[in-house]
Formats: C-alpha cells, sequence, structure tokens
C-alpha cells in the first residue's frame, strides 16, 4: 500500500492474517467500524433526543420503599 508507514502496515497485515481476510477487507472493516456514516450519525442524535426526553420526565415517586435517611434514624432508634 503507498503511503502507509511499514509498522503499520506490518499490524494490518497481522490483524488480517489473524481474522483470515484481506488487508481491503480489514481496512474496510476498520472504517466501517470507527467511523460513522450519515445514517449512524442522524441515528445517534434521534436516540439522545430520546434520552434526554426521558431524563427530563419528573420522578414517577419515592416507590415501595422509605428513604435511606428514614430506615438508617430507624436503625438507630433501636
Amino acid at each position: 500500500m503507498e503511503n502507509v508507514p511499514a509498522d503499520l502496515y506490518a499490524a494490518l497485515r497481522e490483524r488480517a492474517r489473524g481474522r483470515r481476510t484481506s488487508i481491503s477487507a480489514e481496512v474496510l472493516d476498520l472504517l466501517h467500524s470507527n467511523i460513522p456514516t450519515a445514517k449512524e450519525l442522524a441515528r445517534r442524535r434521534a436516540e439522545f433526543r430520546r434520552l434526554l426526553q426521558i431524563r427530563s420526565r419528573p420522578p414517577l415517586g419515592r416507590g415501595p420503599f422509605p428513604p435511606a435517611e428514614d430506615m438508617v434514624r430507624e436503625d438507630r432508634a433501636r
């Protein structure tokens, strides 16, 4: 490969050999894994907006258990 440092090429070759793929297939796999496409970025933004909506909701309530402070006070009173 042109313009690829020898040590990087050797590491790529070893990785491809270990996975029994070509160097080209390995490069494509690495690019696919590490560089998001426009579609992937849009999916991430939508997910982030959904998480922000969930986070902005008021808490559901205290639940069936008393607060930890009350439990500690009750334990100390024994």
